[in-house]
């Protein structure tokens, strides 16, 4: 790549440019080639530390080849602000992305996009309804975005892939996946959707760069899903975000006894949405992103009569919070051997899902199923 965008590379690889300088100095010098022409007085006056100056004055040829190195693999794009393949959503948020690095689809930035994130320790069921709703929502038309994290990130973006597309938004350079365990679904996502971030290549995993990245996951977003998230959560910053740039904000109730739960119910009594089905969403964003065509089946429903009485019964003993077993076998009447073999072929079957302490607790697909 040769041109204006080798400037715009050179300064958004400068040590002590970051969104918002680069906006202040957009805004004084008008573009990246003025301010490497200016003069270290002009640069200094813009508020440029003497170290960015000297930088700007030498700067490190390798960085610079490295990215022009990145550019040139397949599937490898440089989406600069201001241009017409630009998020438009991203450019409204006080602190735009100067630069993007997308591996796969750069198209898919500018269609409609929800964000589905939580904490990367979910229960059972926290995954299963990141990973349905996904499937679901990306069917009727939206493009899912997360930040490729374990957990509920990796269920959102598993279950947008078998239906649509997806983005993961990353924390590092483009030359670099993280978490590693992720690196299989991150070639995935490579393939059927894309991989996004602002970090120029052989950026490492720093842990100040995640914050900036959650800006990018709800910038990009008509809203914001939470599924599960404890009181102090990543998750929540994210959310908060999204409020701040005026997306909507959604969160899924849980369990009062789940501390998983409380990072959502503290968004709800903010004013977050409550979700209790994928339509939720759709009614409330189909205006926003202009043409939503819910899939025919709702996620993890099932029709009623696929369980016989006795396993209604035990169900309904579960109610809404975990049991023990022994509290199963008192409240249902049943031997424990038959309650025993009962949970198993439950659970194999996805309505119950098994909890430390030897504890159970119901799933989507029984709600979906109650009688």
């Amino acid at each position: 790549m040769s041109g204006p965008w080798r400037d715009w590379l050179t300064l958004w690889q400068t040590p002590g440019v970051g969104p918002v300088t680069w906006g202040r100095l957009m805004q004084r010098f008008g573009s990246p080639a003025a301010v490497l022409v200016a003069g270290r007085a002009a640069q200094r006056a813009a508020g440029l530390s003497e170290a960015t100056c000297d930088w700007l004055q030498r700067p490190d040829p390798q960085v610079l080849a490295r990215s022009l190195a990145w550019l040139e693999g397949a599937d490898h794009h440089l989406i600069p602000l201001g241009q017409g393949d630009y998020p438009p959503l991203l450019a409204t948020i006080p602190d735009p992305p100067p630069l993007l690095f997308v591996t796969g689809d750069p198209a898919l930035l500018c269609r409609p996009q929800l964000a589905i994130v939580g904490t990367r320790n979910p229960t059972p069921g926290g995954s299963r309804n990141a990973r349905e709703l996904a499937r679901y929502l990306a069917a009727a038309g939206l493009t899912v975005t997360s930040g490729l994290a374990l957990g509920i990130d990796t269920a959102a973006h598993e279950g947008a892939l078998a239906s649509g597309t997806t983005i993961a938004v990353g924390g590092t350079g483009p030359d670099r996946i993280y978490p590693a365990a992720s690196r299989g679904l991150a070639h995935r996502i490579a393939s059927a959707g894309a991989l996004v971030t602002e970090l120029p290549p052989g950026t490492p995993v720093r842990r100040e760069n995640f914050p900036r990245r959650n800006r990018i996951i709800s910038g990009l977003c008509l809203g914001t899903l939470v599924v599960e998230a404890a009181a102090q959560s990543g998750s929540l910053i994210t959310a908060r975000l999204a409020a701040e740039q005026g997306r909507e904000v959604f969160a899924i109730p849980g369990s009062i006894h789940n501390p998983l739960a409380r990072g959502c119910h503290a968004l709800i009594r903010q004013g977050a949405k409550l979700v209790e089905t994928a339509q939720d969403i759709v009614e409330e964003l189909g205006a926003l992103a202009g043409s939503l065509v819910p899939p025919q089946d709702e996620p993890a429903r099932l029709p009623d009569g696929v369980l016989d009485a006795d396993y209604h019964t035990l169900l309904d003993c579960l109610g809404h919070d975990p049991v023990a077993p022994e509290a199963l076998i008192q409240c249902s009447g049943m031997p424990a051997h038959v309650v025993s073999s009962m949970l198993l072929i439950l659970e194999l079957d996805g309505y119950v899902a098994p909890l430390p302490g030897g504890r159970y607790c119901r799933t989507a697909k029984r709600e979906a199923t109650a009688r």
